[in-house]
């Protein structure tokens, strides 16, 4: 790795990128709304003393030149804006950064665009929760909840966990359990400095989702979803910044690598 930055600094760094972006009935993430919705499709990096990791890794590279052999029956839903460059490991690379170097993956849960690309990340250990992992192999949840292992099951080492983790160890960057939108979905939170910033992953998409608890279509388990919010909406009003998972309006205010992303609470709850 001969990242410009030089070896891990002391200070944890998060950066924000667009791993491409999606099309589809704006119902799908708001039930009842009209009309279709373009959204960014996150990943982030965190780096930390301890190792360097990834937070959801985008969709799959071949899903930019055949997304609808790739999406299967999810092509009907959605149309894909996902160009060269923008996949996970360019990404990294425009960093100075080797997709080698990744030291864990972290995925919010077993979707396409929030797992996609982890097999550009070959010598990270995978971190998910327990009963998204199982989920993702459980041939009734694979049809109903729309999971692909080919774009998860890439032999990682695999790092179960159940309920809250603490990733490296000094509380800075925390995996925590908000299931509903899948079995075992998980959202992280991170202490940059004094401040804390939440991505939520599916958990949350929209920040009417957070203010209104306007529920998607289609969800696991809608009580478990609430809850998820539920807890969101206390950090939230505890002073965390929350980036939602796919909010186009929000994300136009979120910095971008190779800029760090800061925490500006007032972004995400105005």
């Amino acid at each position: 790795d001969t990242s410009r930055r030089g070896l891990y600094q002391m200070a944890l760094n998060v950066y924000a990128f667009t791993c491409g972006w999606l099309t589809m009935p704006a119902a799908l993430l708001l039930a009842g709304e009209k009309g279709s919705l373009t959204v960014p499709v996150p990943a982030y990096l965190i780096e930390h003393p301890k190792g360097r990791a990834i937070f959801d890794s985008g969709l799959h590279v071949e899903t930019q030149t055949e997304p609808n052999r790739r999406l299967g029956r999810l092509a009907q839903y959605h149309t894909v804006g996902f160009k060269a460059g923008e996949e996970i490991a360019t990404r990294l690379e425009s960093l100075d950064v080797a997709p080698s170097k990744i030291d864990f993956i972290i995925n919010s849960h077993l979707h396409f665009d929030h797992c996609g690309g982890n097999g550009q990340l070959p010598n990270a250990t995978l971190l998910i929760q327990r009963r998204e992992w199982e989920a993702g192999h459980n041939a009734e949840l694979i049809e109903s909840v729309y999971y692909n292992p080919h774009d998860y099951d890439h032999g990682h080492q695999v790092k179960m966990i159940d309920g809250e983790h603490d990733v490296f160890g000094d509380g800075s960057v925390v995996c925590i359990p908000t299931h509903g939108h899948t079995p075992g979905h998980q959202s992280i939170r991170v202490r940059i400095g004094a401040d804390e910033v939440v991505m939520t992953g599916d958990a949350c998409y929209l920040r009417r989702t957070l203010d209104s608890f306007h529920l998607p279509t289609t969800m696991y388990d809608r009580e478990q979803m609430l809850e998820s919010i539920r807890r969101l909406r206390t950090l939230r009003d505890a002073g965390a910044m929350i980036i939602t998972g796919h909010d186009p309006e929000l994300w136009k205010t979120i910095a971008q690598a190779p800029d760090r992303l800061a925490a500006v609470r007032t972004a995400a709850t105005a």
